[in-house]
C-alpha cells in the first residue's frame, strides 16, 4: 500500500514539473513575441521618421547616395536604381526583409555596408563596457552588502555618501572630471585614444582588438590598448557602481528583516556567514535583472564617454554619422542599440520568471 502511495506521489511530483516547463517555455515565447513586435514598431518609427525629414525620393537620393550636390538627374536615377521612389509602405517591408538578411545598407561616407562598421565599432565599446559592468557588479555587491550589514552606522553612511555621489553626476562630469584629474593633473594615464596612434593594429581574427593583439602576440600593442581603456572604463563602473549598490543595500535590509533570515541567526549561523551568503543570495533576484539591463543601457550611454575620450567604439561611429548626416548609419546603429536593450530585456524577464516562479503565473 505504501508503495503505491509513493509511486502515485511521483507521478503527481513529475505531472507537476511537465506543467511548471511548459509554462515556462510559453512565458518564453510569450516575451520573445512581444520582444520581436516591438523591435518592428521601433523599425518602422525611425524609417517613417527618416521620410518625414526627406519626404521625396530626391531628397532621400541625397541622403543616401552620399552626394550632397549632385544633378536631378543623378538623384533621379540614384532613387529609382535603389527603389527610393516606391511607396513608403513597400521601402519599409523591403528594409525590414533586408534587416532580417543583415543588410542594413551602404554607409555613403566611408563606402562600406553600415552592418561591417557595426561589426568593426560595437566590439570595441564591448569590451570596455563588459569590464566595467563586472567590476561594477563586484564593488557593488560587496560595498552594498558591507553597508546593510552596518546599519546606521559611520561606515554606511559613508557608503550612501559616495554611491550617491556617482549615482547622481552627469555621465559627461564625471568622465570629465576623471580625464581632468588622472590624465592631465596627475599624468598617470592617456586621456585620449584608444591605442597608442604609432602602433600598427595587428589583424583583425577575432573582432575585439584584445584579443586580436593576444591571438598576434603583440604586447605592446595589448598593452597600450590595456592603458587606454582604463579611464572609459573606470567611468561605466563608477556610473553603474551606485545603483548596483543601493540596490543591494535596500534588497539585503529587507531580506535581513524576514523571519527566515532570524531563524538561520538563531541555528547558530555565524552573522557575517549568513549576511554574505544567505540574504546576499536571497536578495539577488532584482539585481540579476538589473544588471543584464545595465549592460544594454550603458553600450547606449558610452556615446558621451568615448567622445570626450575619443575612444573609437559605436559611440564614436554614431556621432560622426549625425555630423556627416549619414543616415544609413544612423538608421543602422539606432536599431542594433535598440535591439539590443530589447533582447537585454528578454532576458531579464525570462530570468527574472525563473528566479521567481510567481512571475510565470501573470
Amino acid at each position: 500500500m505504501t508503495a503505491i502511495v509513493q509511486k502515485q506521489k511521483l507521478k503527481n511530483d513529475s505531472s507537476d514539473l511537465e506543467k511548471m516547463d511548459s509554462r515556462t517555455i510559453a512565458f518564453i515565447i510569450r516575451r520573445a513575441i512581444y520582444a520581436v513586435f516591438t523591435l518592428l514598431i521601433l523599425i518602422v518609427f525611425i524609417f517613417v521618421l527618416i521620410h518625414v525629414i526627406a519626404p521625396n525620393p530626391i531628397s532621400l537620393a541625397k541622403i543616401y547616395s552620399g552626394v550632397p550636390h549632385g544633378s536631378l538627374t543623378f538623384y533621379a536615377a540614384y532613387a529609382k536604381t535603389h527603389g527610393l521612389d516606391a511607396p513608403v509602405y513597400v521601402q519599409i517591408f523591403t528594409y525590414i526583409i533586408n534587416i532580417f538578411k543583415g543588410n542594413f545598407g551602404i554607409d555613403p561616407i566611408k563606402d562600406q555596408p553600415v552592418i561591417t562598421l557595426i561589426g568593426k565599432y560595437l566590439p570595441r565599446t564591448l569590451e570596455f563596457v563588459l569590464t566595467g559592468i563586472v567590476i561594477s557588479i563586484i564593488l557593488g555587491l560587496y560595498t552594498g552588502a558591507y553597508a546593510a550589514a552596518r546599519r546606521r552606522k559611520p561606515a554606511d553612511n559613508t557608503v550612501k555618501g559616495f554611491y550617491l555621489a556617482t549615482w547622481s553626476m552627469p555621465t559627461f562630469l564625471l568622465a570629465a572630471v576623471l580625464q581632468l584629474v588622472i590624465a592631465y593633473d596627475l599624468r598617470l594615464l592617456p586621456a585620449i585614444n584608444m591605442v597608442n596612434p604609432t602602433l600598427k593594429a595587428p589583424p583583425d581574427v577575432l573582432a575585439f582588438p584584445i584579443l586580436n593583439a593576444l591571438w598576434a602576440r603583440d604586447w605592446p600593442y595589448m598593452i597600450s590598448l590595456i592603458h587606454h581603456m582604463i579611464l572609459p572604463t573606470l567611468a561605466i563602473a563608477l556610473l553603474s557602481f551606485g545603483i548596483i549598490t543601493r540596490l543591494t543595500r535596500s534588497t539585503m535590509l529587507d531580506v535581513m528583516e524576514t523571519d527566515y533570515f532570524r531563524l538561520t541567526l538563531m541555528k547558530g549561523v555565524p552573522r557575517n556567514k549568513a549576511i554574505y551568503s544567505v540574504a546576499l543570495r536571497n536578495a539577488s533576484i532584482p539585481l540579476v535583472t538589473y544588471i543584464v539591463l545595465d549592460l544594454a543601457f550603458s553600450v547606449a550611454g558610452a556615446v558621451v564617454i568615448e567622445e570626450i575620450f575619443s575612444y573609437h567604439g559605436i559611440g564614436y561611429y554614431i556621432v560622426q554619422a549625425i555630423y556627416n548626416l549619414d543616415y544609413p548609419a544612423i538608421l543602422g546603429t539606432t536599431i542594433i542599440i535598440a535591439l539590443t536593450i530589447i533582447v537585454a530585456n528578454l532576458i531579464a524577464d525570462i530570468l527574472y520568471g525563473v528566479l521567481d516562479p510567481r512571475v510565470r503565473l501573470e
